[in-house]
């Protein structure tokens, strides 16, 4: 074994993954690599082609990397825990009227922990990954902060990351920017990787539509859902809806309605099947309960709450926000300026400066 230890790659094939080995590999890492298959498409229904991380392009591309440079690689396939796990909250998320994100579920409770059993079986110290963030241990506690590339930071993804795991992660690309990460990869040789497209769609949903995919996955649900009220803030009724499980809050476009004025969803009723129109000053909260908190920076929220910034969503610049611990697991944030489409069940993450405090998922928005 190496002095600098072995660690266990995640590679999905893709430029920023095939980059984290190499770099641990020239850094004197004894480097594993291991590539996981987490869906099957064949058994999705959808009509795209497949591509993404668990396409066999993909292993394919990550296998000759690893043999490129001497490594060993494996392929992990943990299709029936990630179904399990993740596909059912997607679909029960929908069903309960909310908006999952379940790149960041996948992340933080499935890929870390099934990388963390096969490193143990293998006697790895470490694991790696090629998320944009960086990683750092401070007064005891491991903390997520932001990569130095803005536009590709993906501190976002990784609130829900246990300490115990963060402890044994490595994040090699926090410190460069994606440019520069192309640029060692022509530098190196790795043309194709370069030149690989990027798949941003989820990635059991290739053809990008998630209603059809909930149709195809819930039986019968298309007929039980269809024809709910479309009502207004008012309580008026304005129109029929296909189904609340088929709208997401700030949703403009695909209603089928004519109003004679721009109006978006703003909240979805599932015990009445009700989907709420409204104008955009209807989408505006400036408060929310988050739950199913995880911290990174703190053990706990100092007593007299704290002054953070807020990402509702990944692409999110974030807003001022303060925060209260209300239970355990439960905080209350309040927005300095009304934030629009804070939509229950995505991801609310929390940062003091460049570092991630912690995060949760939406419970609910409201106005004080």
């Amino acid at each position: 074994m190496s002095k600098k230890g072995r660690v266990l790659v995640a590679m999905s094939g893709g430029i920023d993954s095939s980059l984290a080995a190499v770099l641990l590999h020239e850094q004197g890492y004894e480097v594993i690599g291991m590539t996981m298959k987490t869906w099957d498409y064949a058994s999705s229904g959808g009509t795209k082609k497949e591509t993404g991380c668990c396409s066999l392009d993909s292993i394919n591309d990550a296998r000759a990397i690893a043999v490129d440079l001497g490594f060993p690689h494996y392929i992990l396939d943990i299709r029936s825990e990630f179904g399990d796990f993740v596909i059912d909250h997607f679909t029960g998320e929908y069903l309960e009227g909310r908006t999952p994100n379940p790149c960041v579920l996948c992340n933080t409770h499935i890929k870390w922990d099934a990388l963390l059993r096969r490193a143990d079986n293998l006697d790895c110290e470490f694991i790696a990954t090629g998320h944009y963030a960086k990683i750092r241990e401070e007064g005891g506690r491991y903390v997520i902060s932001k990569g130095v590339d803005s536009t590709k930071d993906q501190s976002y993804v990784l609130w829900g990351v246990s300490q115990e795991s963060l402890s044994r992660t490595i994040l090699p690309l926090g410190g460069y920017t994606k440019e520069e990460i192309r640029t060692m990869a022509k530098q190196k040789g790795f043309y194709d990787l370069v030149n690989k497209s990027e798949s941003y769609e989820i990635c059991f949903v290739p053809d990008n539509d998630y209603r059809g995919f909930l149709k195809r996955r819930v039986e019968g649900l298309e007929e039980r859902v269809n024809g709910g009220n479309f009502v207004l803030e008012t309580g008026e009724i304005v129109g029929k809806n296909e189904g609340y499980p088929f709208y997401t809050i700030g949703q403009r476009k695909g209603l089928k309605i004519a109003m004679g004025y721009p109006v978006f969803v703003t909240e979805i009723r599932k015990e009445t099947n009700e989907v709420v129109l409204g104008t955009e000053e209807y989408l505006l909260k400036n408060a929310m309960t988050v739950g199913k908190l995880n911290l990174q920076k703190y053990a706990a929220i100092p007593e007299g709450g704290l002054d953070t910034v807020t990402k509702i969503r990944y692409k999110d610049k974030g807003q001022s926000a303060y925060i209260k611990q209300i239970e355990s697991d439960k905080i209350e944030a309040y927005f300095q300026e009304s934030v629009a489409a804070i939509a229950p069940g995505q991801a609310a993450v929390f940062y003091e400066g460049e570092d991630v405090i912690g995060g949760g998922w939406i419970l609910k928005n409201f106005r004080v």
